[in-house]
């Protein structure tokens, strides 16, 4: 029987055993970014992380119903369009397109559903007209405003008081509010902005109504998981709470995840700041699955701090699994014998160290300690392919596991290595160990060296190993 995942809920802030509203399947909404520029290294953190965690509860049996959005109607947006001379909803799209561009490279799996803003006015509308009838909003001169102080839980997500509270990054300071602190649901026109028919006037919806019609729409009243960056906490995530539990009166998703900052020099990266670095720059001087798998080298919920030497270690150690993969492929290969001592002792150590990154996992989905695994798995597969005879069941066990481990961390070696290419490279090598190979029974030892060397300079190491010569990529 497979072991309860942890998760560590904000709403409680308690580690809690994660139990699904459905056996065996899991309704997961992660708000998106906003699309009004390239997605910077602070944006990629939450996309990586419940990317991995949708892909190990996947792993763990679980039908996964991912939802993330796209916020393309936004102050931030039109603001930007203005600047441009553009149509706001066209630069959010060019946006949206720029964005998958760079989530591909990162081996990002798309969600089970996109949705966006602008197209799903009517249910944001309907949710507003909701909120009203059910005595939480008002309307001013075409706005309508959510009445904070009705609603006695506000502050249940974040841990404030409200009488504390300051009004959020997005809320703006309205005389013509009741309270404060009470937050736009809808908009009126402004001219030069984007605009749709509603009961009220033409306007727009407040930021915090989209996520939740969206997450409505797509996963019902009541769902498992809502995930996003520490910074939506308050007020976005804590607005949503408010606004959906008032109407549907039951929880609106039972765990709340959030990940940490990405920090510079201990300041949060973003564009407010002005000290973010574009994902796509990062990629043009590192790998892509060496981005990722720095992305998640600690856990999810701790800060990150950014610099070049840390995204270099994480390529080194990158490389040694790489490297070891790239072994483990060629050596099955070779194998030949069959339930040998030392391949049922492969296997036995390839169990445990699946049951450990597993227990990494089961514990609110710590990838650091899931990466350690990985490491460990490597030792392994390296000190028994130093055996004479090699053992293919044993082998092809480690390959199994390896490879679905790996997968979970989005981490593709088989692609990585050239195996989109239908063995091409694999056959091209052969072809020149073979040379080389006759070159030395025929002891012209000089065409041989040539053939090392050249192979060296473009990157291409030869091992010679008991079971013959194998290579690996520098």
């Amino acid at each position: 029987m497979s072991k309860p995942i942890m998760v560590h809920n904000t709403l409680n802030n308690t580690k809690m055993e994660f139990k699904t509203i459905e056996p065996n399947k899991v309704k997961m909404y992660v708000c998106g970014p906003t699309t009004y520029n390239y997605i910077h290294l602070g944006n990629a953190r939450p996309i990586v992380v419940f990317d991995t965690i949708r892909r190990y509860l996947t792993y763990r049996g679980y039908e996964v119903t991912y939802i993330q959005n796209f916020t393309d109607v936004d102050d931030k947006i039109i603001k930007r369009a203005h600047e441009e001379n553009d149509d706001p909803i066209k630069l959010a799209a060019r946006y949206i397109d720029e964005f998958f561009k760079d989530v591909n490279a990162l081996n990002v799996l798309p969600a089970t559903k996109h949705p966006k803003v602008s197209e799903h006015m009517q249910e944001i509308i309907d949710f507003v007209q909701d909120i009203i009838d059910a005595g939480y909003g008002y309307v001013v001169d075409g706005d309508v405003y959510f009445a904070v102080r009705k609603y006695e839980e506000y502050g249940k997500l974040s841990g404030r008081n409200l009488d504390d509270m300051q009004a959020g990054a997005r809320v703006d300071v309205d005389s013509r509010k009741q309270d404060p602190m009470d937050f736009a649901l809808w908009k009126s026109a402004k001219p030069g902005e984007p605009a749709w028919d509603s009961p009220w006037g033409k306007g727009r919806p407040g930021w915090h109504i989209e996520c939740s019609a969206m997450s409505r729409k797509y996963l019902g009243d009541q769902f498992d998981i809502h995930g996003g960056g520490q910074d939506l906490i308050f007020p976005h995530h804590e607005n949503e709470v408010a606004q959906t539990e008032c109407v549907t009166g039951k929880p609106m998703a039972n765990y709340w995840l959030h990940n940490g900052f990405i920090t510079i020099n201990s300041e949060k990266m973003s564009k407010s700041l002005g000290n973010f670095f574009l994902l796509r720059d990062i990629l043009d001087k590192f790998d892509s699955e060496t981005v990722r798998f720095y992305l998640l080298s600690v856990h999810y919920r701790s800060p990150l701090d950014f610099d070049d030497e840390k995204l270099q270690v994480a390529q080194k150690g990158l490389e040694r699994m790489k490297n070891c993969y790239a072994a483990m492929m060629n050596g099955l290969k070779a194998a030949t014998a069959e339930n040998t001592a030392e391949g049922a002792e492969l296997i036995q150590k390839v169990n445990a160290v699946e049951e450990a990154f597993q227990d990494a996992m089961n514990d609110d989905f710590n990838t650091a300690l899931a990466s350690a695994a990985l490491f460990d798995m490597a030792r392994e597969i390296n000190t028994y392919l130093k055996n004479e005879v090699l053992d293919k069941a044993a082998l092809q066990k480690a390959a199994d596991s390896y490879t679905a481990l790996l997968n979970i961390m989005g981490l593709d070696f088989a692609a990585s290595a050239g195996a989109a290419d239908d063995g091409l490279v694999d056959d091209l090598m052969n072809l020149l160990i073979d040379l080389r190979k006759q070159a030395r029974a025929e002891k012209n030892y000089a065409m041989a060296d040539q053939i090392r060397n050249q192979l060296n300079e473009i990157g291409v190491l030869l091992e010679d190993t008991k079971q013959g010569t194998t290579w690996k990529r520098k």
